[in-house]
Parts: C-alpha cells; sequence; structure tokens
C-alpha cells in the first residue's frame, strides 16, 4: 500500500511517498480503508523527531482518519466490512489502510461526507475529554488560544454550546472574525499584550478555564489571566516546554495545571472518549450547532505542502489529505 514516510527527522521536504506492506487486523482490531486523514500539529512534532509513537504503534504519521471498514480481526462485533467510520489513531493515518482497535472507532455522522469526516475525530476528541478534564461549567468563562485553528474552530462552538463565555486569542483580524462567527465572546490578538486585555475584558476577575496550545511561552501570563479557583490544562507544545513559574502566584489563587496526551493514554481510556463523543458531539454536527470547519484539502502524495502551510500559520480551520 501507498504511505508517507519520514526519510530523516527534519523539515516538510523529508516527507516522500512509498510502499509498504498492507497491515493485517488482529483481535479487536478492524482494517480501515482510508478516505481522509487530518494533519495535526503533533504530526509536525512527530516528523522532526520529537514525537514518537507509543510502543507498538505505527511509525507512519496520522493521528485520525475516515472510511470504511475493510476487515475486521478475531472478536470485533462493533462494526463490519463496509461500515463508514472514523477513527482515532495513535499512528497510521497517512496511508491507503490503517489497523486500529474496534474501540478506537466511531460511525461516520451521516451529516458530512468522508473527506469532512477525515478532520473531526482527534479534535473533537481532544475538546472533549480536556474540557471534562478540567470541569467546565455553564456559565464559566474559558481562554481558549488558537481560535482560528482545528482545536479553536471546534473548541469555541462547542464550549458555547456547554453555556460558556469564550475568550479567544487569534493572529490576525480575519482571523478574529472568523472566531466571532463561531461564537466568541472576545477575539484578541496574540501579538498584542493579550493578558491584559483577558483582564479587561474579565473586569480583572480573570477566566475560569484556559484550553492551552502554547506551553512554555504563555505559561506565566496564561498563569496571571487565571481567576481564583481557575483551571488550566495544556495541550500543545508550540511554544516550548521549559518556563520558570512562580507557584506563590498559584497558591494565592488556589489555581491548577494540567496537561493531557491523547496519543498515549491507555486503550479503556480512548474507547471512553470515542463513544462520548460519537454520543454528544454527532447531534451537534448533525443540527449544524457546531459548524463544520473550513477545509483544506491536499492529496496525500502532497504530504509536504500541507506540513508547509501548517507551520506557516496561514491555515484556518483543518487540514485533510484525501486519499
Amino acid at each position: 500500500m501507498r504511505a508517507i514516510l519520514v526519510r530523516a527527522p527534519g523539515g516538510p521536504e523529508e516527507l516522500c511517498l512509498g510502499e509498504v506492506p498492507t497491515p493485517e487486523p488482529g483481535v479487536g482490531q478492524v482494517r480501515i480503508k482510508v478516505a481522509a486523514a487530518g494533519v495535526n500539529r503533533a504530526d509536525l512534532l512527530q516528523r522532526r523527531g520529537f514525537y514518537p509513537p507509543p510502543k507498538g504503534a505505527s511509525e507512519i504519521l496520522g493521528l485520525e482518519a475516515s472510511g470504511v471498514v475493510d476487515a475486521v480481526g478475531p472478536g470485533v462485533d462493533s462494526c463490519a466490512p463496509g461500515d463508514p467510520v472514523v477513527a482515532l489513531l495513535a499512528g497510521g493515518g497517512y496511508a491507503d489502510y490503517v489497523v486500529v482497535p474496534a474501540g478506537q472507532c466511531a460511525p461516520a455522522p451521516e451529516s458530512m461526507g468522508l473527506v469532512e469526516a477525515g478532520g473531526i475525530m482527534e479534535t473533537s476528541a481532544t475538546v472533549v475529554s480536556n474540557f471534562d478534564h478540567i470541569h467546565v461549567a455553564a456559565g464559566e468563562t474559558i481562554l481558549i488560544h488558537g481560535g482560528s485553528g482545528g482545536i479553536g474552530s471546534f473548541a469555541i462552538p462547542y464550549a458555547k454550546c456547554l453555556g460558556l463565555r469564550v475568550l479567544t486569542t487569534v493572529g490576525s483580524p480575519e482571523k478574529a472574525a472568523h472566531a466571532r462567527a463561531l461564537g466568541a465572546d472576545f477575539a484578541i490578538d496574540y501579538h498584542g499584550d493579550w493578558a491584559e486585555e483577558v483582564r479587561e475584558a474579565t473586569l480583572g476577575a480573570g477566566v475560569d478555564a484556559i484550553l492551552d496550545i502554547i506551553g512554555a511561552k504563555y505559561l506565566e501570563a496564561n498563569v496571571s489571566v487565571l481567576a481564583r479557583g481557575g483551571r488550566m490544562t495544556v495541550i500543545g507544545l508550540q511554544g516550548g516546554t521549559k518556563a520558570t513559574l512562580d507557584l506563590n502566584a498559584l497558591l494565592t489563587k488556589a489555581a491548577t495545571i494540567t496537561a493531557t496526551s491523547l496519543r498515549f493514554r491507555p486503550l479503556s481510556e480512548k474507547t471512553q472518549i470515542v463513544e462520548e463523543v460519537a454520543e454528544r458531539v454527532w447531534p451537534l454536527f448533525e443540527t449544524q450547532q457546531i459548524p463544520l470547519p473550513p477545509i483544506t484539502v491536499f492529496p496525500l502524495a502532497e504530504a509536504a505542502a500541507a506540513h508547509t502551510l501548517l507551520e506557516s500559520g496561514d491555515n484556518v480551520g483543518k487540514i485533510v489529505l484525501i486519499l
């Protein structure tokens, strides 16, 4: 089968289309003939050699995919060959076929095609599981960094569906307009003093929750805008991994910082998350309470161009590879 391979850790130019053996499903697994695979920032890190897959997972890039079940292994009765599905992967999405535990598959939403569905699972699962992790509640205020990207384009309307007040950071007036159209109450340009604007928008009270894709670069500022009892979850490290934190700032606010990686969760947790996404989120797509994000499509062979666009920061919404 065809797959995107990484010749050596480095830039997008290290990606190439190659041939690898077609995987066979084992006990409890299904094989999917891939229609589309979402492109995520974690893929960029893995390409550079900084985010290796869990032990035993495919070395091929790709953390989510949509397609049709092609074969099932022993013990699988939740789906059958021919079923359209979306899947949360530990790797392997950038290929003609991918093998995944059956529990990490969900029926594809009826309201969209498989190409559109190729970029919804990883984002949905990340946001839903992290909102649960920090126990967001109706009436609270949340700060979502990166409001125009794949995560933000889902997190903003999902937060509004939960009854949250939403502040978000963006990089341009056009992206601010996109975020406001999704329901953001405030869209703040991160090139300025965004922390001060957050304080002004909350009348000095701060935010109850933060969904952070940046990491070290924003750590001090994030803590400074947390309200008393505020909770922050770090889900990305675009701004680095190491920073200095004044623990007294957390102590005086009784605040909490946590971090999660969906990729390394055990199968039982991933299965539960996928079930919750299908139960809670698919109906919101069906009723258009959550709109599909803008999608930029590349053929599988142009994965390098897709990575280049995502790294540029110019993209709005989701990037998907089609097979």
